[in-house]
C-alpha cells in the first residue's frame, strides 16, 4: 500500500485485527478486547451507513470519554464517513452551530450533550436525522431517536461494503473563530492516515504500550488514542484528570504513556508529593509524559524531571496541523540547560518550520516573524470559508498565527500569538467570541478580553467592561450572562469594570496594557 491510497479505514482495519484477544481499552470497569472492538465497530458502521453517514453525510460526536467513544470513532472510519467531535464543555449554542454548520445528519450523544443533540434534531435548520442515545434512553423519545444498543446489534465481522478515497473528507474539527463562531477544520483520510503514522513515529510507541487517556477525547488524546491503537497498545479512558486514579493505572496497571496539559502535570506533581509522607510510589513502568497545549513553567517542569525521570516530551502543532509540527526530546529535557527548556522543540521529519515577515520572506535565525509549517497532514481547508483558508494555508504553507524565533540548532521558540488567543487549560479561548457575547448586555458600552498568567491553569480569561452611559452595570450579570452562552472555559474568571479601554498611540485597543496591569491586582468581579 502506498500513501495515494491510503486511508484511515484501510490502515485501521489492517492493523486491529491483529490483535484477537488481547484488550484494547478499559474504562469505567469495562473491557474490550480488539476483536469485540472490531465486531461492535461493524456492527455501529453498518447501522450508521444504512442511516446515510458518508463522507458527505457527517456524524457528530457529542460524547463524554469512555468505550463508546472509542467504538463510535472507529465505527466512523469503518463507514467512510466524517467525524466532527464535539467536547463535554461545548455550549447549547456552540453544538448548534456545529451541528448546522457541519451538515451532520446522526448525532451519538452521552448524557452531558444529549438535551443539545435533541434540540438539533428539532431544529429545521440542521440535517441532523437520527440521535443515537448513551446511555438511558429519554422519556417518550421523538422520532429518529434509537439507543446504542440497536445501533450497535449484536456486532459484525465486516465493515460495510462502501468505497473510501484517500481524498475523501475524514473529519471537521470546530476550533474558536476570530470573528465568534468556530471555524471546521477539514481534514482528508489520506492526511490523518499520514498524521496517525506521525504519531507512532514522534511518540516512539511500542509494542507494549498501556496509555493512561484522561483528556478529552474530541481533542490531541483521540490522535494518541488512535495511534495507540493501530499499535495494539492497551488503552485505559478515564472519564475525567484525576492524580490519584493516574498513579493507579501507573502503579497497578503499569502505565507506559501519558498525556497531560501543563495543569495536570502540576497537580500530578503535587499528588504524588502529598502521598511520599507515607510511601514511595512505584512509577518506574511511565516512559513517556507528552504534553502540550498552553505554556509550562521551567520550575514545574524541573521538579516533574526529578520525580519521573527522562520522560517528558512536548509537541507543539494545531488542529490545522494536529500535534506533531514539531517535537521537544526527552534527551532535550535536560535542567542544566533551561534555555533549552524554553523551546518546543525542532521540526519533526515530516513536517518544515520557516519564520516569516508580514511580507511572506523568510527570517534569518534569531529574527521573530510568524512561524509557518509544511507537512502532509495540513488541513484541506476551512469548511464552508475559501477565503480564510486561502489566506491561511499559501503555496502549501500553513500560516499559524503565533509568532515565534527558530535559533542556530532549529529550535522554535514562541514568543507571542498575532492574534489573541487565550490557552486556559490546554483549551483555545477567541477574545472576541468572548467579547461579542458581552457586549450582547445592553448595559455594556465597550468590552476587552484578554489572557493574564494564572498559577494552574497558564492564563485565565479576564474582562475589561466599560458601562453604557447612564447604565449601572454588576460584575455578577456579565459572569452570569456568559456562563448562559458560552461553554464553561470560556467565561471570564475575572471582570474589571473601567472608565475606559487603552488604545496605542495608532488608536487601537492596547490589550497588551491591560494583560500588564493587572499583574498583583484585584479585580472588582474576581471568582
Amino acid at each position: 500500500m502506498t500513501t495515494d491510497h491510503l486511508t484511515m479505514r484501510d490502515l485501521f482495519d489492517t492493523a486491529l485485527r491483529r490483535f484477537g484477544e488481547r484488550p484494547a481499552v478499559t474504562s469505567g470497569g469495562v473491557e474490550l478486547s480488539y476483536r469485540e472492538l472490531v465486531e461492535q465497530a461493524n456492527g455501529l458502521a453498518s447501522t450508521m451507513h444504512e442511516l446515510g453517514a458518508s463522507a458527505d453525510a457527517p456524524v457528530a460526536l457529542m460524547m463524554s470519554n469512555g468505550i463508546e467513544f472509542v467504538v463510535a470513532d472507529q465505527a466512523i472510519i469503518r463507514c467512510g464517513a466524517t467525524k466532527v467531535p464535539c467536547n463535554d464543555l461545548l455550549s447549547g449554542r456552540d453544538i448548534a452551530y456545529i451541528t448546522r454548520d457541519s451538515g451532520a445528519v446522526i448525532a451519538i450523544a452521552t448524557h452531558s450533550q444529549l438535551s443539545y443533540a435533541l434540540d438539533a434534531l428539532n431544529d429545521p435548520d440542521t440535517p441532523l436525522r437520527t440521535v443515537v442515545v448513551v446511555g438511558a434512553m429519554p422519556d417518550d423519545p421523538p422520532r429518529g431517536v434509537m439507543s446504542w444498543t440497536e445501533a450497535v446489534g449484536d456486532g459484525r465481522l465486516e465493515p460495510p461494503d462502501v468505497l473510501v478515497d484517500p481524498s475523501d473528507r475524514a473529519l471537521i474539527a470546530y476550533t474558536g473563530g476570530t470573528t465568534g463562531s468556530p471555524k471546521g477544520v477539514v481534514h482528508c483520510q489520506r492526511g490523518l492516515a499520514i498524521n496517525v503514522l506521525n504519531h507512532i513515529i514522534e511518540i516512539g510507541f511500542g509494542d507494549d504500550e498501556r496509555l493512561v487517556i484522561t483528556s478529552p477525547l474530541p481533542h490531541s488524546a483521540g490522535f494518541h488514542l488512535q495511534a495507540g491503537l493501530v499499535k495494539g497498545a492497551h488503552c485505559f479512558v478515564e472519564h475525567a484528570f484525576d492524580p490519584g486514579l493516574v498513579v493507579e493505572r501507573i502503579e497497578k496497571d503499569r502505565g507506559t504513556f501519558l498525556f497531560a496539559v501543563p495543569t495536570m502535570i502540576y497537580r500530578l506533581i503535587d499528588h504524588v508529593n502529598a502521598i511520599k509522607a507515607d510511601r514511595t510510589p512505584d512509577l518506574s513502568a511511565l516512559r513517556t509524559i507528552l504534553y502540550g497545549a498552553a505554556p509550562i513553567t521551567s520550575d514545574r517542569l524541573t521538579q516533574g524531571i526529578e520525580m519521573f525521570g527522562p520522560v517528558f516530551m512536548q509537541l507543539y502543532g494545531q488542529t490545522e496541523a494536529p500535534n506533531f509540527i514539531t517535537r521537544l526530546t526527552r534527551e532535550d529535557h535536560d535542567v542544566a540547560r533551561p534555555e533549552r527548556l524554553a523551546s518546543c522543540g525542532r521540526p519533526t521529519p515530516m513536517a518544515r518550520v520557516r519564520i516569516v515577515g508580514e511580507d511572506g520572506t523568510e527570517r534569518a535565525a534569531g529574527e521573530i516573524g510568524e512561524v509557518t509549517a509544511m507537512t502532509p497532514f495540513t488541513m484541506v481547508g476551512y469548511h464552508g470559508l475559501p477565503e480564510k483558508t486561502a489566506d491561511t494555508v499559501r503555496d502549501g504553507w500553513l500560516y499559524t498565527g503565533d509568532l515565534g524565533r527558530v535559533d542556530d540548532d532549529g529550535y522554535l521558540y514562541l514568543v507571542d500569538r498575532k492574534n489573541d488567543m487565550i490557552i486556559t487549560g490546554g483549551m483555545n479561548v477567541y477574545s472576541t467570541e468572548v467579547e461579542n457575547v458581552i457586549a450582547e448586555l445592553d448595559a455594556v458600552a465597550q468590552v476587552a478580553v484578554v489572557g493574564i498568567p494564572h498559577p494552574d491553569w497558564g492564563e485565565a480569561v479576564a474582562a475589561f467592561v466599560v458601562a453604557s452611559s447612564g447604565e449601572t452595570l454588576d460584575e455578577a450579570d456579565v459572569i452570569t450572562h456568559c456562563r448562559a452562552a458560552l461553554s464553561r472555559y470560556k467565561v471570564p474568571k475575572s471582570v474589571w469594570l473601567v472608565d475606559a479601554l487603552p488604545v496605542t498611540a495608532l488608536g487601537k485597543l492596547d490589550k497588551k496594557w491591560l494583560r500588564n496591569s493587572v499583574a498583583g491586582s484585584t479585580p472588582s468581579g474576581s471568582k
